[in-house]
């Protein structure tokens, strides 16, 4: 869609070096790109960015430069909320990315056909995705895609033998599986053969401790070589990894190992961040009876062992051949766990077919090639940490590890360095890397891809964050531990939105819902099965109960599964994220979404977050609504003007009834490590 705008009319780009100035330019740098702009003629709002991207925004020029020309160029598409795209994609986008073989050799012509016929015709979806992905098989399957026993309960690749961690390692040896940095230590790299080398003395020594094939052995480490190669070692045992954050508490872990019940677990002695060391092993209460193997962070272990525990060194099998052992589609390999913010952690096992969908996401939608250099900061107990993993290696791309703190200068510099080509990240550190201008001086122009997930992006930080690295496309990316990798996401053909979706994710069927079930623009996500990476069961909670119950069919009688966030259709196939429809409240009989008040209230004065909950009174009665707010910097809390302000808006812009009962000032909010508001420690806080 092309808009045009006062520019057009002009014919070229005349903007005063007064508003240059404004920018943070001195007059001569003002009058400067002030004449630069000039010979820029404009036929439409397209292709003015274009030109200014291509000749003028350089990452060494001010951001406030960049904002104030995207808002003039995209004028009236803001205004109207149109989409308004940052970056185009290029020849080796349209010719030579992953998702221009597939429309050649399918005869498509764009994203939407290649999503109608992956969606039409799953089977068909599904075996090229595993031709393309080279996917190993001990025994070929059967049959891709069985639903004889319902949708809800599909199987995956009947009659076939595989194990997951063979297509990691396949017809590979010098190339380098893991740039790893710690501390200040010059940039280390591991080849293929040795990361297979660690990974078999692993598999061998779980082996030679009796663990048997279907068992499990939990890890609970940050991501470093060594525990890339227990978990993939595990697996290539035949075994079954339980992954642990290394973020959580003693009763967190306690929780999880009670519910997996493994029979050994790996674990780091202490994690050093923000020059502290802060204690891993000594969650493991003395009296458990779970065997440890304790991996030194240093050159030496930290920490007195208890009875019956061994260091790493010990551990290792002196065997450095690896078998696969065979498993069956279905067979779990890896248990993630929800994040628990309300109640008991559901138990996720990931099988042998779900890797698929990770790598397969990472080789359709993030583009990753062979020789290409992942960097994504997460950890095995996240889901985005597997999906690293698989998305690195099957694609026989190298990972990139950093015990560098994410939000740093020190991370940003090891991006630089390692020449990092995908960048994955959070949008949370990002506010933080513009916040500290933690980016500038450093050179990013060899990042082909970013991609964010994990919570809903600003598109003004996905402005900057393109504007770093002369405008490559951010590839929003979202979905679940219970779906392998993600529903909606960007693309490399599509031009890229900052803060915007660009399509559903290819092979993967959803409708946006109204309470009334019935299709909107704005709505609940409700998936459509079967899609390969999908959950069929969790361990300590009964799935239909979770996913399908009390469901009605679709508009065209699918079977649907909830899912539960937000989402808005926008204009030319883009989508905006609105969060978790399911972080409701009812006020005074209402019910109404947390993100819709949060929104709103971002509007009030001095403010950078917001969190609304519903705090039942101690009596009983309705719920009343509390604002937890985080204040920009040198903005002091008054909470009846504050309050007074946040009130109106909610009046105008929502609904009169709905009264504000507290506002508090929180100088951070509770997150989980997917960046998820903990509104349940939020509640405690308010009443306790």
């Amino acid at each position: 869609m092309q808009i045009r705008t006062p520019l057009e009319m002009e014919q070229a780009m005349d903007l005063p070096a007064d508003a240059l100035r404004g920018c943070g330019l001195s007059s001569d740098e003002a009058q400067h790109l002030a004449e630069r702009l000039k010979p820029i003629s404009v036929q439409n709002d397209i292709e003015a960015w274009q030109a200014l991207t291509a000749q003028v925004l350089t990452s060494d020029v001010p951001f406030a430069v960049h904002q104030l020309l995207y808002q003039q160029v995209y004028q009236n598409r803001l205004e109207q909320g149109i989409p308004a795209p940052a970056w185009f994609p290029g020849e080796q986008e349209q010719t030579h990315s992953h998702l221009a073989e597939w429309l050649r050799d399918l005869n498509l012509s764009s994203m939407d056909e290649l999503q109608s016929w992956s969606v039409q015709n799953r089977d068909a979806f599904t075996r090229k995705l595993i031709d393309s992905l080279d996917i190993s098989f001990q025994q070929p399957p059967q049959q891709i895609m069985d639903v004889s026993g319902g949708v809800e309960q599909v199987e995956w690749l009947s009659g076939a033998e595989l194990n997951i961690v063979e297509s990691c390692f396949r017809d590979k040896s010098e190339q380098t599986a893991i740039l790893f940095q710690h501390g200040s230590t010059e940039i280390q790299q591991l080849s293929y053969q040795e990361l297979k080398a660690l990974t078999a003395q692993v598999a061998n020594g779980l082996t030679e401790a009796g663990i048997q094939p279907g068992e499990r052995v939990a890890v609970m480490s940050p991501m470093t070589v060594e525990s890339v190669a227990i978990f993939l070692g595990i697996i290539a045992a035949g075994c079954v990894v339980v992954t642990i954050a290394d973020s959580f508490s003693a009763d967190e872990m306690r929780v999880r190992l009670e519910i997996t019940k493994p029979r050994l677990i790996f674990i780091q002695d202490v994690i050093s961040r923000n020059g502290k060391q802060l204690p891993l092993y000594n969650k493991l209460e003395t009296d458990n009876p779970l065997p440890a193997i304790v991996l030194p962070e240093g050159e030496s272990c930290q920490t007195p062992l208890r009875s019956g525990d061994r260091l790493w060194s010990e551990f290792l099998s002196e065997n450095r051949e690896l078998t696969y052992v065979a498993r069956r589609p279905h067979d779990e390999s890896t248990i993630l766990f929800s994040s628990g913010t309300t109640g008991s952690p559901k138990g996720i096992p990931w099988d042998q077919t779900t890797p698929i969908k990770s790598a397969g996401d990472g080789y359709l939608h993030h583009d990753i090639h062979a020789g290409d250099v992942v960097c994504w900061p997460t950890n095995l107990g996240w889901m985005m940490g597997p999906w690293l993993v698989y998305a690195s290696l099957i694609n026989d791309a190298t990972m990139a590890l950093t015990d560098a703190v994410p939000t740093s200068r020190a991370f940003c510099e090891f991006v630089q360095n390692a020449n990092v080509t995908m960048l994955g990240l959070v949008p949370s550190i990002v506010s933080a890397w513009r916040a500290q201008d933690c980016v500038a001086g450093l050179d990013w122009s060899q990042i082909k891809v970013f991609s964010s997930t994990g919570e809903c992006s600003n598109p003004e930080d996905m402005l900057w964050l393109m504007s770093r690295a002369r405008y490559r496309p951010v590839i929003e990316y979202c979905g679940g531990t219970e779906t392998g990798g993600g529903y909606i996401t960007g693309t490399v053909l599509k031009p890229g939105v900052p803060g915007l979706f660009a399509c559903p994710a290819v092979g993967f069927d959803w409708l946006l819902l109204d309470e009334s079930g019935q299709e909107t623009t704005n709505g609940e996500v409700f998936f459509v099965p079967p899609v390969i990476g999908l959950s069929t069961r969790l361990i300590n909670r009964d799935h239909h109960e979770v996913y399908f119950a009390d469901i009605p069919s679709g508009p065209r009688g699918q079977v649907l599964r909830r899912h539960g966030d937000q989402i808005e259709s926008l204009a030319d196939g883009y989508f905006r994220a609105h969060g978790r429809i399911d972080d409701a409240m009812n006020l005074g009989g209402i019910k109404v979404s947390s993100v819709q008040i949060e929104e709103l209230l971002m509007q009030a004065s001095g403010v950078r977050e917001v969190a609304a909950i519903a705090v039942p009174p101690a009596g009983g009665g309705p719920s009343q609504l509390v604002i937890f707010v985080v204040l920009q910097d040198e903005t002091e809390f008054d909470s009846d003007p504050i309050q007074a302000e946040m009130q109106q808006i909610i009046r105008s812009q929502l609904n009169p009834l709905f009264k504000i009962y507290a506002v508090r000032e929180i100088e951070q909010l509770p997150r989980t490590a997917s960046n998820k508001v903990m509104r349940r420690k939020l509640r405690d806080l308010f009443q306790g």
